[in-house]
């Protein structure tokens, strides 16, 4: 994704310069990784779940354990793997500590602020299922109660592209909960380099806090983040704009299912996101544009034989962002 942080933003109340602050505080562990972080923060602003997709390596892990700590929220992490049940994740009735008479709700892992689902296609589809309730209505119900998740709440999931054998592929109505689907690419050469010279010098990925990360913001500025973007500015033009590229992707012939209206409202949310960090107080079709690969490629199922003809969700989206008309 690209970087929204070059502009100089408008004065706030301190949220916008605390959530910039996070790139830095997070790159004393972290290289090369700016887009992806970028997406990160823009979800949380407006309480999307993201799917990071990279080969193993890639700082996939380390990015969200550290954006955690200089976020100052509490993390946990499931590696999901065949046999991890539902309550494995969400929590269940054990028998009472005070009375041997009766069952208590021990919570799972998934109370907490950020959940990592480490990659959670090599669960089977009952376990996955398990966050979707979680991830839609941020509760988890058992035995008929329902039980709130702390507010911020975000899951963040990982998959292997490469890796298939053995994995059961996310549905398309999990896909659609995600707000990104962010692709976690390799460093560069000259990135690379300074990732062997910090573990030359002794870094320890595994200790973030030896590194020097510390809360450079936290939940109060989250929340003060949040009303500013939910109160930017969106002309009726911009919203035609985001409805013409979704029902865009509904008429193409190179798909199967296009984009739902939840993933509608999910590119205009994104977008918002973006303009705030941006330092804008109104949406433009630049922030559109600049998320609309993101927030809409998994939510694309193109025709299996286009598919296998080269065919794919970011290319298709590249032809309808260069043909809709965008308003001036």
């Amino acid at each position: 994704m690209p970087d929204p942080g070059d502009n100089p933003g408008p004065l706030t109340d301190g949220s916008l310069e605390a959530m910039r602050a996070l790139r830095d505080e997070i790159g004393k562990v972290v290289v090369g990784q700016e887009g992806t972080l970028s997406g990160l923060i823009a979800a949380l602003l407006v309480r999307g779940h993201v799917l990071l997709e990279g080969v193993p390596g890639v700082a996939k892990t380390l990015l969200v354990k550290t954006l955690a700590q200089a976020l100052d929220l509490d993390f946990s992490r499931v590696q999901f793997t065949p046999d991890l049940m539902p309550s494995d994740v969400t929590g269940q009735l054990v028998l009472s500590s005070r009375d041997a008479s009766s069952f208590e709700f021990r919570e799972g892992p998934v109370f907490t602020n950020l959940f990592l689902a480490d990659e959670i296609n090599r669960t089977p589809p009952k376990t996955q299922a398990a966050l979707l309730e979680a991830m839609e209505e941020r509760q988890v119900t058992a035995e008929g109660v329902s039980r709130p998740l702390p507010d911020p709440f975000v899951v963040i999931a990982t998959q292997n592209p490469v890796e298939q054998e053995g994995t059961y592929p996310l549905p398309e109505a999990q896909l659609d909960r995600f707000l990104f689907k962010l692709l976690v690419g390799y460093p560069t050469m000259e990135q690379e380099v300074d990732v062997l010279d910090r573990h030359n010098r002794g870094m320890d990925p595994h200790d973030i806090a030896a590194a020097g990360v510390r809360p450079v913001a936290n939940a109060a500025h989250l929340a003060a983040a949040r009303t500013h973007v939910a109160n930017l500015t969106v002309e009726a033009p911009v919203l035609h704009y985001v409805v013409a590229l979704c029902r865009a992707t509904r008429e193409s012939p190179s798909v199967d299912l296009g984009v739902s209206p939840r993933g509608a409202a999910a590119l205009l949310h994104a977008s918002k996101a973006w303009a705030w960090l941006s330092g804008r107080t109104f949406l433009t079709p630049d922030e559109v544009k600049a998320v609309a690969k993101p927030a809409l490629r998994h939510r694309l199922l193109i025709r299996p034989e286009l598919e296998l003809e080269g065919v794919t969700a970011d290319g298709l989206l590249d032809s309808i962002l260069s043909t809709v008309p965008a308003p001036r």
